[in-house]
């Protein structure tokens, strides 16, 4: 979800009003390597193992984060010692303005000033669906082609001492060109633009008037391509820095404080299981209420909390956090579909969909009122109306996470975060294998890894039943590192997407169909020609159902016949509104050229 307020100013939490098979990360140690190693896996003595394996970890390469905010290096801790390999890097420079000069201010004044700007044009604008609490309107204007943007460039990451002085030797980062996947390049995902917010037009899509601006530029590289290239943390090492191609002889330095003996492993992963038993066959009776508890570990195995308790959403964003458990964030950083770092929303959710013979899109939309209402889960998808059932649970419950932002007191933020909830199959739920998953993020010592875990539970019979999704199997692209088991969620199985990613009353773009398309459209790194269907998508039936926002995704325009009869394109990600997932017509377009097919 990218519920958020304007990045980078002071939390203002009314402006919450403006925006609104089985797979896990793997741990950094197997059972194999532990016991290779003499460490005690003693399930018995949680602590112990984890110290144990701890101090048998610090030879395993761990993804390093590293961020910039406006040319200061943000401080981060990390385990004294440990090996790594960079698997993330974010740089920001931004400005506020009072004029509407685009993006231009960045080109004459902070951080970026001094990088070529030439070429540089708006590429998408979007408009915030809610209205500011004050009654005005949020755009977005998205920018790009810029020099910097396009060209290829490189970062070194060197350690230094207290004083300065090198430590080990140079870690150098190839950032790779806008338009071409080249082998030398470090990162899968690379993103570079610049965003201009202005947050008191009058009217939705109008800003005529409008006096309350900020611009930012973005370098977004992550999910390593080569995570051999590793480095050791020193014991003299201070402090990294990073200098960038582009900005030769400024350096950037981000202070690092080493810890010598963490109280968790690095890695993650979650365990998800049904506390109420299935019947005397194995499966849940349709109507049946069940009962899941989530258990979320460490690469160790260590719990990271309490047996059946999370920390509050107040222990998370403002501390203690010390095992790194991550909730939704975009209250404080906002996030975009490929615009805007959405590796940072940091979401914790479980959903439920089946059953796996049905899975399928879901176009009906949610309403931002189902996410306040004390319900702990918010069903998505109904059998009689979408065609599968699907119900989402977030942690904490959306009432106290979303409420708590509208709450001036934010006394949801404070409430107890169970670690068990309660998903109800309906009594027309059809039989067969239904997925449960929850994903997550842990940020811990400079790792900032995700996790997602499906279990199967049977409905109605104890016969299972399998996926036939239209679209796949993706591993022709997405291989290795860029497999989808380590890209954003950390899920691997596409059946368990569509349950949480239906259509919001405050977030058209959350369908799975329509960041996909989005995002490929506008990275100009897929590797095939964007109107050749057939690469993703396995039948010609699976391209005929014609809607605003199966096009629009994808296309940036329409010919004025079609803006004349469906209205002009509003939105960058659906093309409209709510209308935008209704079929068009059935008159035309029932083939696409150059589909493949």
């Amino acid at each position: 979800m990218g519920v958020a307020k304007m990045p980078a100013r002071d939390f203002d939490f009314a402006l919450f009003r403006l925006h609104p098979t089985e797979s896990f990360t793997a741990a950094c140690l197997s059972l194999a390597s532990l016991l290779a190693s003499g460490c005690s896996t003693d399930a018995g003595e949680p602590q112990l193992a984890s110290a144990q394996a701890a101090s048998c970890a610090t030879d395993t390469p761990v993804g390093l984060a590293l961020e910039v905010d406006n040319g200061t290096g943000q401080p981060g801790r990390v385990r004294a010692g440990q090996t790594f390999y960079v698997n993330q890097l974010d740089l920001r420079a931004s400005l506020d303005a009072t004029t509407d000069e685009g993006i231009s201010g960045l080109s004459h004044a902070g951080d970026f000033a001094s990088l070529a700007w030439s070429s540089v044009h708006l590429q998408d604008q979007d408009f915030l669906i809610l209205a500011n609490p004050d009654g005005s309107f949020t755009r977005r204007r998205f920018y790009r082609g810029a020099g910097w943007m396009t060209r290829a460039s490189s970062f070194t990451l060197r350690q230094i001492d207290a004083h300065g002085h090198a430590t080990a030797p140079a870690v150098v980062l190839q950032a790779g060109e806008e338009d071409k996947r080249a082998a030398s390049d470090d990162f899968f995902v690379r993103r570079m633009r610049a965003i201009q917010w202005t947050s008191d037009c009058h009217v939705r899509f109008d800003c005529t008037g409008a006096s309350a601006f900020q611009e930012e530029a973005l370098v977004e590289l992550r999910n390593s391509m080569h995570d051999s290239k590793t480095f050791v943390i020193r014991p003299d090492t201070a402090a990294f820095t990073l200098t960038w191609s582009l900005r030769p002889g400024h350096p950037y330095t981000l202070p690092v404080a080493q810890v010598a003996a963490p109280s968790y492993a690095y890695g993650f992963q979650i365990d998800v299981a049904p506390v109420t038993p299935p019947g005397p066959d194995g499966s849940y009776e349709p109507g049946a209420a069940i009962d899941f508890e989530v258990t979320l570990r460490d690469g160790a195995g260590q719990p990271l909390h309490p047996p059946g308790q999370l920390p509050t959403y107040n222990d998370v964003v403002f501390g203690p956090n010390q095992a790194g458990v991550q909730y939704y964030r975009a209250f404080f950083d906002a996030t975009i579909t490929y615009y805007r770092r959405k590796h940072r929303e940091r979401m914790m959710m479980a959903q439920i969909i089946g059953p796996t013979s049905d899975i399928q899109p879901i176009r009906s939309f949610n309403e931002l009122e189902s996410f306040l209402t004390p319900d702990d889960v918010q069903t998505t998808g109904l059998p009689e109306r979408d065609g599968v059932f699907a119900q989402v649970h977030m942690f904490p419950t959306a009432h106290d996470l979303f409420g708590g932002a509208f709450d001036p007191a934010h006394a949801g933020w404070a409430a107890p975060v169970p670690a068990t909830w309660t998903f109800t199959v309906p009594e027309n739920a059809a039989p067969g294998t239904y997925l449960v998953t929850v994903k997550g993020r842990r940020v811990y010592l400079g790792e900032d890894i995700p996790a997602t875990r499906t279990i199967e539970i049977q409905v109605g019979t104890p016969t299972p039943t399998t996926a036939n999704l239209s679209t796949g199997p993706c591993t022709t692209c997405h291989t290795g590192a860029s497999s989808l088991g380590k890209l954003l969620h950390g899920n691997a199985n596409r059946a368990a997407c569509n349950g949480c990613h239906a259509p919001l009353s405050f977030e058209h773009d959350a369908p799975i169909s329509v960041r996909v398309h989005f995002i490929h459209s506008r990275s100009g790194r897929f590797g095939a020609p964007l109107d050749r269907c057939s690469k993703c998508h396995l039948s010609e039936a699976s391209i005929q159902r014609t809607s605003k926002s199966a096009c629009l995704s994808c296309h940036t325009s329409y010919p004025a016949s079609h803006v004349a009869q469906f209205g002009p394109i509003e939105s960058p990600f659906v093309g409209g509104g709510r209308e935008s997932f209704d079929v068009c017509t059935n008159a035309c377009h029932q083939t696409h050229p150059h589909d493949g097919f």
